[in-house]
């Protein structure tokens, strides 16, 4: 019996040494996150159902539900550092499940154009769809093909290296897609304040537009912009600043490969990529478009 106790004692000193993460993941993040993650997602889920706007889902959501799996598999190495399993879950759910989230920043912006006018903007709304999401559907599969060889790799005792590069691959495309996106976004409405429209807006099919009064009718000056879409901006630029910070520490992590300084730093990735994550999930869960966008009725409320 006692050489029994002393073996299991053994085993479990060896697996508390050797761990996937170059240190054993805190139990209290993994906790405090999981919650987060958690219930942020439940109030997307109940605001896209309230408001009717289903693209939050797929998007916000479905990014939520990642992190969660993403932070229980953190919590689940806490307490066996030495298991594979949970640090393979919680690398493929961090690393991908914002580029979901990214999703909702392109449509929310797309919804905005159409609104205040898509003369004003290089890009249509629908454009703006077509090349974001593009780009975020290119990265996701990218960082999981990533994801997958390095997974390989490491159940194979390999070098994960390979894998780890596919992934970076995935994030510096989700850079370039978010840092092109905050321009044209500034580009618009820049241009709508200074009234410099990219092209005309065609008038009303059956209308003539004979005339030069007739074309400055459907051509004039933007509106003053609703205080509740100046807000929805705010809300874009502050979840934007979240996710820049986000996807330039996982670009640097990404690029020292997997035995760094920067990856094996857990307070690091705690602050420049949970904290980061949870900012801007709930930034649109006060920020919402549901409420900030919706339309107004003829006898002037919301509907």
């Amino acid at each position: 019996m006692a050489d029994n106790s002393t073996i299991i004692e053994i085993d479990i000193d060896i697996e508390e040494v050797h761990s996937y993460y170059g240190y054993i993941p805190n139990k209290g993040a993994g906790i405090a996150f999981m919650v987060l993650f958690g219930l942020s997602a439940l109030l997307h889920m109940g605001q896209a159902i309230k408001w009717r706007t289903w693209y939050m889902i797929p998007t916000m959501a479905l990014g939520c539900i990642g992190e969660v799996i993403g932070w229980y598999a953190r919590y689940w190495s806490s307490h066996s550092p030495g298991l594979l399993n949970p640090f393979l879950i919680q690398t493929v759910c961090t690393v991908i499940s914002p580029s979901f989230m990214s999703a909702a920043n392109f449509t929310i912006l797309g919804l905005i154009i159409a609104r205040l006018g898509p003369q004003y903007s290089w890009l249509s709304p629908r454009w703006y769809l077509i090349i974001f999401i593009g780009f975020d559907v290119a990265s996701l599969v990218i960082q999981s093909v990533g994801g997958a060889k390095a997974s390989t790799a490491v159940k194979n005792h390999q070098s994960a290296e390979p894998g780890g590069r596919i992934m970076l691959y995935g994030i510096i495309i989700q850079m370039i897609a978010l840092t092109i996106y905050v321009v044209l976004g500034a580009e618009f409405v820049r241009r709508y304040h200074a009234d410099k429209p990219v092209r005309a807006v065609p008038p009303p099919a059956g209308h003539s537009s004979e005339t030069v009064d007739e074309k400055r009718n459907y051509n004039h000056g933007p509106a003053p912009v609703e205080k509740n879409v100046r807000i929805m901006l705010i809300g874009l630029i502050i979840n934007a600043v979240f996710f820049f910070v986000r996807t330039i520490y996982r670009t640097i992590e990404l690029s020292e490969g997997w035995e760094g300084p920067i990856i094996t730093n857990e307070k690091l990735f705690i602050i420049l990529d949970g904290v980061q994550i949870v900012l801007c999930t709930y930034t649109f869960n006060l920020f919402h478009p549901g409420i900030l966008l919706r339309e107004k009725t003829a006898s002037g409320s919301r509907a």
